[in-house]
């Protein structure tokens, strides 16, 4: 029993703190999904099914295949920008990698909001973009850079790049660098010892930032809304007028338990592909 009290008096508050912010939203989100809308918003305690056979609408199955695409085409960039950075990084002397890596969090000190704001400045027709361009000879009129889907990819990628770096840096520091020396007494060629040896350590980390960028990259709302103009729905846009405009909450809920049931399936894909790769480096 002492052992068992030691135990609780560790968890305790990580167990409290899942099951008020994780666990019992979840629940009221699910009882939402199954009862109707009010004539005027708010719920109806009549249990139905509609609100899932609406999921398969064309309209919102559009809205969610967007959203894959915008979150998979940021989730693409953010590697192959990503990837190189990070391998920079890690190749830097201690002073500068750390200078490096404080350069690389400082955006995360100032507010999202404010920071998608500052795209707005940057991508606006009389903005920096267009006066570079224009006082460079390159373009003779503003170019309409916002309110179309570049831009929003762009905010995104923005946004969550640093997710993607540092679980790179991290895997990449890691790596015993004996490793490369041993591919190149064998005779690999740099690239060929890259591809060999510190791609595939790499994997699980590649794997890790990918989820990282796209997990919050399909749920964002404020990107698509400020720099797509409203022009390009999100599943979060559509969570958010279904809680906040439309007043439906239960399909609302059905949306958002969506949207939890595919990234969950996600990080089990994550967790399995983790698993494999680990296991197929110990045989």
């Amino acid at each position: 029993m002492r052992r068992l009290g030691e135990r609780f008096t560790l968890l305790g508050p990580g167990l409290a703190y899942l099951t008020a912010l994780m666990v019992v939203p979840l629940v009221l989100v699910l009882s939402y999904s199954i009862f109707q809308r009010g004539r005027f918003g708010g719920l109806v305690h009549e249990p139905t099914g509609e609100n899932f056979a609406r999921l398969f609408d064309p309209l919102y199955l559009d809205v969610l295949v967007t959203s894959v695409k915008l979150a998979g085409v940021t989730t693409v960039l953010a590697l192959l920008l990503g990837y190189p950075t990070a391998y920079a990084i890690t190749k830097l002397p201690p002073k500068w990698k750390t200078v490096a890596l404080i350069a690389l969090v400082l955006p995360f000190w100032t507010n999202f909001l404010i920071r998608t704001y500052a795209w707005i400045v940057l991508l606006s027709p009389a903005g920096l973009v267009n006066d570079a361009l224009t006082g460079w000879g390159l373009i003779d009129e503003p170019l309409q850079l916002l309110y179309r889907r570049p831009a929003i990819v762009a905010g995104l990628l923005y946004a969550y790049l640093p997710l993607m770096v540092l679980p790179l840096c991290a895997a990449l520091e890691r790596m015993d660098d004996e490793l490369l020396e041993a591919a190149a007494n064998l005779g690999a060629r740099p690239a060929r010892a890259f591809l060999s040896v510190t791609l595939p350590l790499s994997l699980p980390a590649v794997i890790t930032g990918c989820v990282f960028v796209f997990v919050p990259s399909i749920g964002n709302f404020v990107v698509p809304e400020l720099l797509g103009g409203g022009q390009t729905a999100m599943v979060g846009n559509l969570v958010r007028d279904q809680f906040l405009k439309a007043r439906d909450w239960p399909f609302g809920a059905t949306l958002a338990l969506a949207v939890v049931a595919m990234l969950v399936v996600l990080l089990m894909l994550q967790a399995w592909s983790a698993r494999r790769l680990q296991g197929g480096r110990d045989a």
